[in-house]
């Protein structure tokens, strides 16, 4: 779906921190068809934007900090950023970077929820977002991994509105949050999947026309299968990946429709 507007209350926007972009362009290009275009100013830091065809995807971006660890994040888009930034102080929510321009594409700042799954929030201007998605390629679904699902619920549903529809997949409880009557993610209990060191984060889900054939080449570009390619019941298939450098995502393609 091409992105003519901005998506407010949502995901409008995936970024990858990583080690080496260099590789990173390579691996996701071999994986996606993605390009990469790095900002040449000064300033930007060798930040760039990962594009596929002519139209911006998300952004690339070297680890700015130390101790600032490899991983795709999710921006949620938003009318006024500040304000925002308050309503998630407000529900519970910690600030890690207060509202900041990013020259004249927008304004962003970097929280997270009240049980540490960070996350950030873009108040678009000449740059409203991915200008890409829900297709092969692009950010199709956002996942949150909690470990406190009525705290997240809570938090969630007041700062931004969102639906919280509980459904059954295989005996556990499956969250789906929409907008709107628009679902775009879903939640999940951490207990009994993850080891006690892995904190509550967001996993993002990328399209793909096949998932096996995804797998096949994520393991030939050096990538780590986390989860192999498995059946959802009456909705698709998907996988879980680390690239080389030790970002993790998902694939996805839809059997309905």
């Amino acid at each position: 779906m091409k992105v003519t507007k901005p998506l407010v209350g949502r995901p409008c926007y995936v970024e990858l921190s990583t080690s080496d972009t260099a590789a990173a362009t390579r691996f996701y290009g071999g994986l996606f068809g993605w390009t990469a275009e790095i900002d040449p100013r000064a300033e930007a830091g060798g930040y760039g934007m990962t594009k596929l065809g002519d139209e911006a995807i998300g952004g690339l971006s070297p680890l700015m900090q130390p101790d600032q660890p490899v991983a795709w994040t999710m921006s949620i888009g938003v009318t006024d950023v500040d304000a925002s930034t308050e309503a998630v102080r407000r529900a519970g929510g910690n600030v890690l970077m207060e509202p900041v321009d990013i020259f004249d594409s927008g304004r962003f700042s970097f929280v997270t929820d009240p049980s540490g799954a960070a996350f950030s929030l873009w108040q678009g201007r000449a740059f409203p977002g991915s200008e890409r998605i829900d297709e092969d390629g692009t950010l199709v679904w956002t996942e949150l991994a909690t470990r406190d699902a009525k705290a997240a619920r809570d938090f969630y549903s007041t700062v931004f509105g969102w639906s919280a529809t509980d459904g059954d997949m295989g005996g556990e409880t499956y969250t789906q949050w929409g907008l709107d009557g628009q679902d775009f993610g879903g939640m999940m209990e951490m207990a009994g999947h993850y080891p006690p060191e892995v904190g509550p984060h967001w996993l993002l889900y990328f399209g793909v026309p096949d998932v096996d054939a995804t797998v096949a080449q994520a393991e030939q570009l050096g990538g780590t299968i986390i989860v192999p390619a498995s059946d959802i019941p009456d909705t698709g298939r998907f996988a879980c990946i680390r690239d080389p450098q030790g970002a993790v995502f998902a694939v996805y393609h839809s059997t309905q429709g």
